[in-house]
């Protein structure tokens, strides 16, 4: 039989068959993909061929096999540093949910995650939550990044799930597509999905006072089938994004505004560090390119981790 991995606990996995049927299945012995050390070899959205198993009245399944994946969204586990964490599978589309404070959400994060769905061809559209709660200084510092990052060729969209703004052009971006929200615990992405399809009724938890954080609510990655003809991944709430196995001569192909200007530099292979007419660096004198953006670049260029530009006290998410 196969199906679609719709919820991973770690050792067990509900999939949905091709007849619409859900089975709690597992995997037999070690199941490892060839050229992926990974903490979870199947994700949710994977697509599988599985046996069933009837022991008395329980019908259980066996995960024999992985079908080839259109794409997925892998980072570097947190724990474990020398291995990836696949978030999920055969994406249609990426929410990547923003909020300016409470809790903020940095560029260093953001522009991580852009370089690994463009890496992947993964589609994302960038929504900025909450902004039914901002000040003026902070509405000015939305209007800012979504200069930033439209300009460059991502869809932004201001949304407030409690005020319902917005909420409908994020469901027809949604309809025919698998689609998943991503963010750091606390930008409001159980509250949306909430809005976007209420009779699901996901667990939310309020802000922590102490720290403007958020509370840990999702466990595990799940996909939900909506009453819509559409697709939900949830997840856990990202703490932070390691970028993984990135050729330091491909990293400025993922980004979009430095990949427009490559044809220009004088050597092919340029970094866009200190070589000489380098068109990159001559647009970003000439601030035709964010500087944000270019920091973002150096750091993932250098191996640096993304904890310089991120508070650590935002929860720590559980791997598994």
């Amino acid at each position: 039989m196969t199906g679609i991995v719709y919820k991973s606990t770690g050792s067990w996995y509900q999939i949905k068959s091709e007849e619409g049927t859900f089975y709690q299945c597992r995997i037999k012995g070690k199941f490892r993909i060839k050229g992926i050390k990974s903490t979870n070899p199947i994700a949710v959205g994977d697509k599988v061929v599985f046996d069933l198993e009837k022991k008395g009245d329980e019908e259980t399944g066996v995960i024999k096999k992985i079908l080839d994946r259109e794409n997925f969204i892998v980072r570097k586990s947190v724990n474990l540093s020398k291995q990836t964490h696949i978030i999920a599978a055969n994406l249609d589309l990426v929410f990547l949910m923003i909020t300016i404070n409470n809790p903020p959400t940095f560029t260093a994060f953001v522009d991580r995650f852009l370089v690994t769905t463009r890496a992947y061809r993964i589609d994302t559209v960038l929504i900025f939550n909450k902004i039914d709660a901002y000040k003026i200084e902070e509405r000015a510092e939305i209007l800012y990044l979504k200069d930033i990052y439209e300009a460059i060729g991502y869809t932004c969209l201001e949304v407030s799930a409690t005020q319902n703004k917005n909420v409908d052009k994020v469901k027809e971006l949604m309809t025919g597509k698998t689609s998943m929200f991503v963010g750091h615990s606390g930008v409001g992405k159980t509250t949306l999905v909430n809005a976007i399809e209420p009779n699901l009724n996901l667990k939310t938890q309020e802000i922590s006072n102490q720290h403007q954080q958020g509370q840990h609510t999702t466990t595990f990655a799940e996909m939900f089938d909506l009453s819509f003809d559409a697709r939900i991944i949830d997840t856990p709430g990202i703490k932070g994004f390691g970028v993984v196995d990135m050729d330091k001569y491909e990293l400025g192909d993922y980004f979009p505004e430095f990949f427009e200007l490559k044809q220009y530099c004088k050597f092919n292979d340029c970094l866009h560090l200190k070589e000489p007419q380098c068109a990159v660096k001559a647009a970003l004198e000439d601030e035709e390119i964010s500087w944000s953006r270019y920091r973002s670049y150096l750091q993932i260029l250098e191996g640096e981790e993304e904890t310089e530009h991120y508070r650590t006290d935002i929860w720590n998410e559980e791997e598994d």
